[in-house]
């Protein structure tokens, strides 16, 4: 029965036994192998093995052929087992999606403590927050290649793996185009043809009427099936759980490959298009609240008819690797992305514990153009009985952003606990063409990396040693096109990482590490002698130590870390520097697998201590804002005896308080979520049915949710949702 499970599918080690003991072709393998099965999660190709994992190139098998993978694409790197890297990394595949329903990356890392989801800038694009440090959907990558991808929203039909890389990652991918991700990074692996045909039609509905179809098709041809085809589309709209919130969401995405003896290529299309309506945004706490207002009822809705976001993302990416030899591959990468958004928002600044707020409308219209690239070389070689894995590589981004703004003063806001329809006042605030946004900033990163991982021992103690020149250049403009030569910045940095693994047993990995992560600081406060001024280069230091296990049934990791990231201060003589530290010492453990036959975990905690030093005034030695102590994960699947193929699973979620100020004076209470699910995959005409049903946050608990850090909008927590979905393969 456990064969039927979307997460762990033991069939797995059974193939890998054969293709190990059988001299015979991977279609054979996949024409023999259980029909259940789904074929993406483990993909066989007739290629030279070389250094690492499959050279870097190919994804880490998943774990027991299911919803985890104990690996990722570490930048430059290339693809990485978990158990060979100094680093902590995870990936979920596309089963565990499936499994979940997930619609957006926040339905995915829900599952690792280490991440929280946050909002954006008084819009509907999906942050995160690693570590106690943000990342913004502008720098999530796409196999590898940052500024490809939706800035905002991404809806995952396309998406084979999210890969989560915690900590630091200067090294290894370079500085992103919004400078963020310095706690931790996410790249998304898209979908590819796979050695089985693949044919799926999907439907679904969202409570309270919001009903989707999508479908996925792809296919192989050729004498050795080296081309390959993968297409997605989908198309989903209607009110969501929230009052009067209306989303939707219509893309398609292609995936074109060519695997040959020697050299692979592919090429990703995708067009994204989002528009919400009515939809609700977080909050803003006006600076007299001295304590924080209740969270209203889930399903409350205080945004107005008015309020809107209209998303649209064209982006193509082509990826292209040469073996040179069995071990050494040179490798690169371009991609573009083309993003035009419109947007009327406006959120209640709230001054009183009634509930009552004030607000302003900000019509906007924001426009970006990104390409971004990498090329390199990695290889490996013996000097004696000491092996090397060494890569040289560069990457590179650069984005042109425009915009153009109107906005009204304060007006009468809604009643966060009984909203109402409020009107806004005339236009009084404009900043360029609304038709034809003026370009506002030009940013390119560029850099160089090397690195070199000695293996002595027969590759039982690795040591990694590298470094990477950064170079940074940003250009602000005024709406009139002028440049600002206060907000003008060039500066580049030297990046260091060195780290161990000492593979102490088979299935037992000591590690430690330090590497670095780099940033523009922060623009100087408009109450600063020096308003607008980017002080320098933002470095965040990292020291880890940890180890991972992985047996036959079972893997997960051990974590201690210290990282440091320097913080902008306001000084007492007026002067925005960088003077401060947030400092985040934690802990992370996390445990996945199937200790009893049929019943499938994955687990974790992060515990934090997110301390912010050397800042002026009371905000000294203080919680940073936003970031919980302690948060813990537990999701769980488990085949029900005597019903093959009926699955069903759960995750339970919390999070301790975090305080909404700097000075810790405004506490949001813990809060903790339970979802709910069933699947039933049944055979029919020689295919397969597969129903879901789940339900999200099943008690319908009231809460605050996040706060930004930078942005101070607070996110309510959403309300009870079902999710329902029909999936025939064919």
């Amino acid at each position: 029965m456990y064969k039927n499970s979307p997460f762990f599918r033991p069939h797995a080690l059974r193939q890998a036994m054969l293709i190990a003991l059988i001299p015979v072709s991977p279609q054979v393998l996949a024409a023999g192998s259980d029909t259940q099965a789904r074929p993406q999660t483990l993909v066989v190709t007739a290629r030279p093995q070389a250094v690492g994992t499959n050279n870097g190139q190919d994804p880490v098998p998943a774990f027991l052929d299911g919803g985890i993978a104990n690996g990722a694409r570490l930048g430059v790197l290339g693809e990485q087992k978990s158990l060979d890297v100094p680093f902590s990394v995870i990936s979920y595949t596309s089963t565990l999606l499936d499994a979940q329903q997930a619609r957006t990356l926040q339905d995915v890392v829900k599952n690792d403590a280490s991440v929280q989801s946050v909002r954006g800038y008084g819009n509907f694009s999906q942050g995160f927050r690693i570590r106690g440090f943000d990342l913004y959907g502008d720098d999530i990558s796409l196999n590898g290649l940052y500024g490809v991808l939706p800035r905002q929203i991404l809806p995952l039909e396309d998406v084979d793996r999210v890969e989560l890389i915690k900590g630091a990652s200067t090294f290894m991918n370079g500085v992103p185009a919004a400078g963020t991700g310095v706690g931790g990074i996410i790249n998304i692996e898209s979908k590819h043809a796979t050695a089985s045909p693949v044919r799926r039609l999907n439907v679904d509905y969202n409570s309270r009427s919001q009903p989707g179809i999508s479908a996925d098709v792809g296919q192989r041809f050729g004498d050795n099936d080296q081309f390959g085809v993968r297409a997605n589309v989908v198309h989903r709209e209607g009110e969501t759980a929230i009052r009067h919130e209306k989303d939707r969401t219509t893309a398609a995405f292609l995936g074109l490959d060519y695997h040959g003896d020697r050299f692979d290529s592919s090429l990703d299309l995708g067009y994204v298009e989002s528009t919400i309506h009515n939809g609700r945004a977080g909050i803003k706490l006006d600076e007299t609240m001295t304590s924080l207002p209740a969270a209203p009822d889930p399903r409350t809705n205080y945004a107005q008819r008015w309020n809107y976001a209209d998303l649209t993302t064209r982006y193509a990416m082509l990826k292209n690797d040469y073996h040179l030899t069995p071990d050494w591959v040179f490798y690169s990468a371009i991609g573009g992305s083309h993003t035009n958004e419109w947007s009327a928002s406006a959120s209640p600044v709230v001054y009183n514990l009634a509930g009552d707020s004030k607000m302003s409308l900000l019509n906007t219209h924001y426009t970006a153009d990104t390409l971004s690239g990498m090329a390199g070389v990695r290889g490996k070689f013996h000097t004696g009985d000491v092996s090397h894995q060494v890569n040289l590589g560069y990457s590179g981004i650069y984005n042109r952003a425009g915009n153009a703004y109107q906005m009204t003063g304060n007006f009468t806001g809604p009643n966060i606990y009984h909203p109402s329809e409020v009107e806004p006042t005339g236009i009084i605030y404009t900043g360029g063409n609304m038709l034809a946004p003026s370009v506002r900033s030009r940013t390119a990163n560029n850099g160089m990396s090397f690195s070199d991982t000695v293996g002595v021992l027969d590759d039982r103690l690795l040591f990694t040693a590298g470094a990477r020149y950064q170079k940074l250049r940003i250009r602000n403009y005024e709406y009139t096109g002028a440049e600002d030569p206060n907000a003008a910045f060039d500066a580049h940095r030297w990046s260091p990482v060195y780290g161990a693994v000492w593979k102490a047993r088979d299935w037992l990995s000591l590690y430690a590490n330090h590497i670095e992560a780099l940033q523009a600081a922060n623009a100087a406060p408009f109450n600063a002698s020096n308003a607008g001024k980017i002080t320098g280069i933002g470095r965040t230091r990292q020291n880890e130590v940890g180890l991972k296990v992985q047996g036959d049934r079972f893997g997960g990791n051990l974590a201690l870390f210290d990282m440091r990231k320097m913080a902008g201060v306001l000084g007492s003589d007026g002067v925005y520097r960088l003077a401060g530290e947030q400092r985040n010492q934690g802990v992370e453990l996390n445990v996945f697998g199937e200790p009893v036959l049929g019943w499938r975990v994955n687990a974790g905690t992060t515990w934090l201590k997110p301390v912010m030093n050397n800042i002026y005034g009371p905000a000294n030695g203080k919680d940073a804002v936003g970031v919980p102590r302690n948060q813990w994960r537990l999701y769980t699947e488990y085949d029900v005896p005597g019903l093959q193929g009926v699955t069903v699973n759960g995750t339970l979620m919390h999070t301790s308080h975090q305080y909404a100020d700097s000075e810790n004076n405004l506490r949001m209470p813990a809060w903790t979520r339970l979802d709910l699910g069933v699947q039933y995959a049944m055979p029919w005409q020689q295919t397969r049915l597969t129903w879901r049903a789940g339900v999200e946050n099943v008690t319908n608990a009231k809460y605050w949710q996040t706060i930004g850090q930078d942005s101070g909008y607070l996110t309510q927590g959403d309300p009870r949702t079902l999710k329902l979905s029909l999936s025939v393969d064919f």
